[in-house]
């Protein structure tokens, strides 16, 4: 099981899972083995769903991806604090 960061729609059902493009143009689904990871290293507020190793290869079905990361920082934070 993992924590996977979502769009932030109320209703739980109809959030995207959040897919990032990484330098050589690969796209990658960042998860995360723990919520307080998932906080520490994505962004503190970020919404999320659970997720076991069925609903990762439906979500890779529906929305391919090349690269699967766990517990690893994409950056997120140092691009949201350059925005200021």
């Amino acid at each position: 099981m993992v924590y996977v960061p979502t769009t932030d729609e109320a209703d739980p059902s109809t959030r995207r899972v959040l897919m990032h493009l990484v330098a050589d143009g690969r796209t990658a689904l960042y998860t995360y083995s723990a919520l307080d990871r998932l906080r520490d290293h994505y962004l503190p507020d970020s919404s999320w769903i659970l997720c076991d190793g069925t609903a990762l290869q439906r979500i890779h079905d529906e929305t391919p991806y090349d690269l699967l990361f766990v517990d690893v920082d994409p950056g997120l934070r140092d691009a949201d604090e350059d925005a200021r």
